[in-house]
């Protein structure tokens, strides 16, 4: 979960999971703990979404900011952790001395540790999970100084504490970390995790904290300077998971990683390709687009324009959206002649007057502005409305004459898509009868076309005529130049064992076993 950008979403009345821990010592110094756990309830619902809210915050706060790894974990130390219903991995630290246990998110989307705090008395979420009580601890020091953390939809607030922080095997000294006294809202009430262990890098910290991961290194408690991924996403195996920091655990994947440079440090993020559907191009990433690697989004993130086309691919059900129709209606053919053309793209909607910048607006403003929410009729309105559902008719027009296809299917096709734009709570139903005949989804990565099931890309939960089924695909609008931005969540790093190379500032992707 990025510290700036995301909560987790869910739905009332979930019903907690039971988890039975098996404790291991392994000869090789690292150490595991073994988890079952018992079959989920297919009515209770659960993902980690974006929202319009979300998507507002994290265009307010995002920052304009020799490959030898080792081919097994034996001088690593190694956290396992917990699968909640695919859509919430967590595993179990202690700080304190005696050590107080927490189950926290380990996050590459953000960079602070923070738990709730024995001093959090007038927020509900508090009485629903462990607090840390300052007082028990003989390692304990105080800080004093205060702290917030923004999220989409809600924030959490305390202060700056300092105490032993156990990971695994590893005790971190002196680390800074926040006691949340205040968590208001339903999010954290019905979370499986007590906090979060931010993973991210220092320019994105709230209180410039020194995050966890860089006092591991610094006190010498692991040689390497790399930390790995494995998400399991079987649903029928009691295992939810592992970290392993200082290495990389050969058994979790196969064939080598494909690394990428860390382009920009905060977030884990990296140049990507282009997104296919089916194998077709869309268009979209063809000059390049940005993505970050962050293993506290369960889902798969990316633009508006991109999302409704896998949308109407797989036939998930969304919201329609009424100023995306009638900007088809009413300039659809306009814009198919423009790039017939050969009309430079960009600079289309400008032409048209739909937007009031040369080719430097982009897809990405967001739903939230595809929907005239005042419902102003005056002509500037409709221009500030339209623009962005404008970009998106024209990445969709390019998509299909790529491949040839006639006016008329064109026109229809844009129309059916603006029937599947993504719901503004970011989650999306699909039919769980047709996962057969859903497309891959591929994106490309370091020159290497990273593919995607339905049955990777689709959350299921349930067997059966009870089954439901949720799209693995959100929406999330970053405008230029810090945009267009994906966030590869869990979706993806299911598939792809992934190695956060902190020493030689690259990602690393493989494919996951």
């Amino acid at each position: 979960m990025g510290v700036y950008t995301r909560t987790v979403a869910v739905s009332l009345f979930v019903s907690f999971l039971l988890f039975f821990t098996v404790f291991s010592q392994r000869n090789d110094g690292t150490f595991r703990v073994g988890l079952k756990k018992l079959k989920l309830d297919p009515n209770n619902r659960l993902a980690t979404r974006f929202g319009s809210k979300q998507e507002e915050a994290l265009r307010s706060f995002l920052p304009s900011y020799n490959n030898n790894l080792g081919s097994d974990s034996g001088d690593a130390d190694i956290v396992p952790l917990k699968n909640y219903l695919d859509a919430q991995y967590y595993g179990e630290i202690a700080i304190g001395t005696p050590p107080q246990k927490f189950t926290v998110i380990f996050d590459t989307g953000s960079s602070n540790l923070w738990v709730p705090s024995g001093k959090c008395f007038f927020s509900l979420s508090c009485f629903f999970h462990a607090k840390f009580k300052s007082s028990r601890s003989s390692t304990y020091k105080k800080s004093g100084k205060r702290a917030a953390i923004h999220y989409g939809s809600g924030s959490i607030s305390g202060f700056f504490s300092y105490d032993a922080v156990t990971v695994g095997d590893l005790v971190v000294k002196d680390q800074e970390f926040i006691e949340a006294t205040s968590e208001p809202g339903l999010t954290f009430l019905v979370a499986k995790f007590d906090g979060l262990l931010g993973l991210g890098f220092q320019e994105i910290a709230v209180g410039n904290a020194t995050p966890v991961w860089y006092n591991m290194l610094k006190q010498g408690l692991i040689e390497r300077p790399v930390f790995s991924f494995w998400l399991n996403r079987d649903p029928k195996s009691e295992e939810g998971g592992e970290i392993v920091f200082g290495g990389v655990d050969p058994k979790h994947f196969k064939g080598e990683h494909t690394y990428v440079p860390v382009t920009q440090r905060g977030y884990w993020q990296f140049d990507m390709g282009e997104v296919l559907i089916a194998g077709e191009s869309t268009g979209y990433c063809g000059s390049g687009c940005s993505a970050i690697a962050d293993s506290g989004t369960s889902l798969l993130a990316g633009p508006t324009a991109v999302i409704a086309m896998i949308n109407k691919a797989i036939g998930a059900s969304g919201v329609v959206s009424q100023q995306c129709k009638t900007v088809v209606d009413q300039y659809g053919q306009t814009i198919l002649d423009l790039l017939l053309a050969e009309t430079q793209p960009k600079k289309i909607c400008s032409q048209i007057g739909l937007c009031a910048f040369d080719g430097t607006h982009g897809v990405s403003m967001g739903i939230e502005s595809v929907v005239d929410k005042e419902n102003t009729r005056s002509s500037s309105g409709l221009r500030d409305a339209g623009c962005p559902a404008c970009e998106m008719a024209v990445v969709w027009i390019q998509s299909q004459l790529r491949q040839n296809m006639t006016q008329e299917r064109i026109v229809n096709y844009i129309n059916e898509i603006c029937e599947r734009m993504p719901s503004p709570n970011g989650e999306s139903a699909v039919d769980c009868s047709q996962l057969s005949k859903m497309p891959t989804v591929s994106f490309t990565i370091g020159g290497k076309v990273f593919d995607l099931a339905p049955e990777e890309y689709v959350l299921k939960i349930g067997e059966g005529p009870v089954a439901q089924c949720i799209s693995g695909f959100t929406a999330l609008d970053i405008p230029p130049p810090r945009g267009p931005l994906w966030i590869l969540g869990d979706v993806f790093m299911g598939k792809y064992h992934t190695v956060f190379d902190f020493g030689n500032e690259q990602v690393g992707f493989a494919e996951a076993v």
